[in-house]
């Protein structure tokens, strides 16, 4: 799980650098810096630290932090917005880079975000590291889960798939220029359709 939390994490960072910008910023109508639970030691906020959304009239402006970008330059930045026919991708002062996109440009990313987390829960299921769990269901804005499994109690392993959840709501938020304040999880007999637990990430705080 911690792999594939990581792979979805580095995807969605690469989903960002596919989109491009699509030139200078329009007059800003509304800011969104998504934080998460700001108090949980596990809070999704924990998932985007630094990306900042900004949602303007036509546009929608995404910076994010300097180990997205890793060692990339201007240079690179410039070549990824030729590549794709973009306008600007531009690297800051502290690392950090800023995307600007038209707002139908940022719905096929994050769309796409969502496409890429879903198939992951969908290969959980009957694998081989996830023998118990028949299916992993999500719905539509990410913040509550349903694992059905065969197991009768959670098991140590089932508290890092939790984790990896909050985290993928933390990213997708993030990118989505939202805030969650919480994100559930229940674990489901498959025999018995009774819950054999249930999992908030807004209890982590306490």
């Amino acid at each position: 799980m911690k792999k594939k939390v990581l792979s979805i994490i580095l995807s969605l960072s690469m989903l960002l650098a596919a989109c491009g910008s699509s030139g200078a910023p329009a007059p800003a109508t509304s800011t969104v810096e998504p934080t998460g639970t700001e108090s949980s030691a596990t809070d999704t906020s924990q998932a985007n630290p630094g990306i900042k959304v900004e949602k303007e009239l036509f546009d929608v402006e995404i910076t994010v932090p300097a180990d997205f970008v890793g060692d990339s330059t201007q240079e690179d930045l410039d070549k990824i917005c030729q590549e794709h026919g973009y306008k600007s991708i531009t690297l800051n002062d502290d690392g950090s880079a800023t995307y600007v996109m038209t707002k139908s440009q940022h719905k096929a990313a994050m769309d796409e975000m969502a496409a890429s987390i879903r198939s992951s829960l969908e290969e959980m299921a009957n694998s081989e590291d996830y023998p118990d769990y028949t299916s992993v269901t999500v719905n539509d804005d990410f913040t509550s889960y349903t694992v059905t499994t065969k197991a009768t109690e959670l098991g140590l392993g089932d508290s890092f798939v939790v984790f990896g959840f909050y985290l993928y709501s933390g990213m997708y938020a993030a990118f989505d220029g939202n805030e969650i304040d919480n994100v559930h999880v229940d674990f489901v007999n498959a025999d018995t359709g009774e819950i054999i637990h249930s999992a908030d990430s807004s209890d982590m705080a306490k």
